[in-house]
């Protein structure tokens, strides 16, 4: 009984993910197109970023990055990679294809790997949501420039689901970016999947803890009434 109410929590988020026409695209990272680019260094798992994340712009540091790596994540340097099949310990969260940013741990690396898309928030959106397998260093999810204040909603079984309150953004065309940090004393990878908008806003971090004392309350009531 104790995970009533993160079960109800969860309904009630994914429930107000429908009903939006909007203007991003390519949220789950599904539309991939697997063209090996022979002009990249990296061939023949390098494919153009526009092939492997359409309606997405990829930059390592503050430079646009013309390709990525299909399976093939960097070995302690800052990168974008698709994910497709269990590879270095990462595998898709949900359908084909997750994408793993990792802020490397070399200091002449560029500081961030991010993909970031320009367009509209629909006019309903109060949160915005997503699913990740974490690192341990640092992600900075932002809108229209603004870093966005994240927590975990709920653990599912190869990945946690992220919410962040975006409400004031409702409605206007602003730029959302995901970008993983350098961190110079340990490796640092967030594989990322499903960016969802939702009408249901967030609760606050507070508010969940005690959704979870409330479950396991009303799971110890039920059980001292059946052990009579």
């Amino acid at each position: 009984m104790k995970f009533v109410s993160a079960i109800i929590l969860i309904i009630l988020l994914l429930g107000g993910q429908s009903g939006f026409s909007q203007g991003f695209v390519n949220l789950d990272f599904e539309s991939a197109k697997i063209i090996p680019d022979p002009d990249s260094p990296y061939y023949p798992y390098g494919i153009a970023s526009t092939n492997a994340l359409p309606g997405w712009t990829v930059y390592l540091g503050g430079n646009q990055a013309s390709s990525i790596t299909y399976n093939a994540p960097a070995v302690g340097s800052t990168w974008v990679s698709l994910i497709a099949t269990n590879v270095a310990s990462w595998s898709p969260i949900s359908g084909k294809y997750s994408v793993l940013l990792q802020g490397g741990f070399y200091s002449g690396n560029p500081p961030t790997a991010a993909i970031s898309q320009t367009s509209l928030v629909p006019v309903s959106a109060a949160s915005l949501l997503f699913e990740a397998q974490p690192g341990p260093g640092a992600l900075e999810v932002s809108l229209g420039g603004q870093d966005l204040n994240f927590f975990a909603l709920a653990t599912g079984a190869t990945y946690t689901l992220y919410g962040a309150d975006i409400s004031v953004f409702a409605g206007q065309t602003k730029t959302l970016a995901f970008s993983a940090l350098q961190d110079l004393d340990q490796y640092n990878g967030w594989n990322i999947d499903n960016i969802q908008f939702s009408s249901t806003p967030v609760p606050e971090p507070g508010m969940l803890g005690l959704f979870a004392l409330g479950g396991v309350l009303l799971g110890l009531h039920r059980w001292k009434r059946t052990s009579r």
